[in-house]
Parts: C-alpha cells; sequence; structure tokens
C-alpha cells in the first residue's frame, strides 16, 4: 500500500494482495520507519456504517471505509473511493483510495508485481 500526503489530503493506493485482504481481514497495514522506536503506521480499514474518513493518533493514520463501499470496490470497474472530511476552523481533508495499477511505462526502481493490470494498457 503506497501512502501519499499533499496538504489536506490523503491518497492510499492499493495492490491486489492488499486488496485480498481487505476483503478477508477487514484491514490491511504498513509503516515507514524513521530510526529507532519512531516509525509511522499507516492502516486501511473497513467499519459496519458510517463515512469515508480519517485519523492520526499517536504515529497511526488510519483511513476507514463503510463495509458496503469497500465491497463496491472490488468490482472490476471501481477504481477509487474519495470522501471528505471536516476540521476543525472550517478546513477540509480530501481522502482518496485507489486500485493501484501498473504502470504503462516500466520504472526500473519500482516492482510493479502484484499491481492491478492496467485498463489503458494496449493488447499484446
Amino acid at each position: 500500500m503506497k501512502l501519499r500526503i499533499l496538504g489536506n489530503s490523503v491518497r492510499l493506493r492499493v495492490s491486489l494482495a492488499e486488496m485480498t485482504q481487505i476483503r478477508s481481514k477487514g484491514v490491511v497495514r504498513q509503516h515507514v520507519a524513521f530510526g529507532p522506536g519512531r516509525r509511522l503506521t499507516y492502516e486501511l480499514r473497513t467499519v459496519d456504517d458510517g463515512r469515508v474518513g480519517a485519523s492520526y493518533d499517536d504515529e497511526h493514520i488510519r483511513v476507514t471505509l463503510p463495509r458496503a463501499v469497500a465491497e463496491r470496490w472490488q468490482e472490476p470497474d471501481e477504481v477509487s473511493i474519495r470522501g471528505e472530511q471536516e476540521l476543525p476552523g472550517g478546513e477540509r481533508l480530501k481522502i482518496l483510495v485507489e486500485k493501484d495499477f501498473q504502470c504503462l511505462v516500466p520504472r526500473e526502481d519500482e516492482d510493479q508485481s502484484g499491481l492491478f493490470p492496467n485498463p489503458q494498457q494496449p493488447e499484446s
């Protein structure tokens, strides 16, 4: 799972294996280490009801998806889930969760195995 943060927006990209894990366990989690005892954990979790949301506590980013929305996202033609969350002071947090597609132009430094086939990839 890839995490991208820009301003007041959070974006997660999910691989095929992670999609399977979300379907079976309701959660997928990753972390990035910054040194001894210092790491940022981020996770995508399904919840019974509610809205697309995000929280941050104790070096842990949690993005939540309503289970019904996550189930619909499993369909091949469903690419992403968008949400927005109101923040104190009138600001808003934009949330985007996407299937991670293979790049059309291969990248030497990135393993693309396990990613969703790119729908724009020409037939061979």
